[in-house]
């Protein structure tokens, strides 16, 4: 795992490819496999591969989204907050075990962040996904992962440049 983490970036420009099913079905299973307070499991998926609506996902926000239209895939978590309390918590660890599934297969990936950012002065990034994928009201947009085939090389951050200065031991 540790060697996953040290190889893995955010990637934003894609090759223009399809995933494979069965790696699209190893990162469902991943996604299903996450761990969820209480075994509730709030989270719900919606794996966008239609490349009219994985533009119009693009949109999403102001900045930092427009990467989407190229992806092979985008993956919209959700989380069912009269279900559970830390909806949030368990899709952001599910968001993130599915990255680094990703990683793991050589599917690049990058995370949008979704909950409270905007789509317009007007519309909450959420609003926005959620009129286009018809989403109820009690499930809330945590994240956006994209994902497909690495168009660029990001070496892994040097272990010298990681800030150890944030790590305490025993007290602050």
């Amino acid at each position: 795992m540790i060697e996953l983490l040290r190889k893995r970036r955010s990637i934003r420009v894609y090759e223009d490819r399809n995933i494979e099913p069965e790696k699209i079905e190893i990162l469902k299973e991943a996604l299903l496999r996450s761990p969820s307070s209480r075994n509730i499991n709030p989270w719900e998926f919606i794996f966008v591969d239609s490349k009219e609506l994985l533009k119009k996902l693009s949109k999403v926000k102001e900045h930092g989204s427009e990467f989407l239209k190229d992806a092979a895939l985008g993956i919209i978590v959700c989380g069912d907050e009269k279900r559970s309390d830390v909806w949030v918590e368990d899709c952001s660890i599910a968001s993130i075990i599915v990255q680094m599934v990703a990683q793991s297969i050589n599917v690049g990936s990058c995370w949008i962040q979704i909950r409270n950012r905007m789509h317009n002065k007007d519309i909450t990034s959420e609003a926005y996904i959620q009129g286009l994928f018809t989403i109820p009201q009690n499930m809330k947009v945590e994240s956006v992962v994209s994902m497909g085939y690495p168009a660029e090389k990001k070496p892994g951050v040097p272990k010298e440049k990681l800030q150890f200065n944030k790590i305490r031991i025993n007290r602050w």
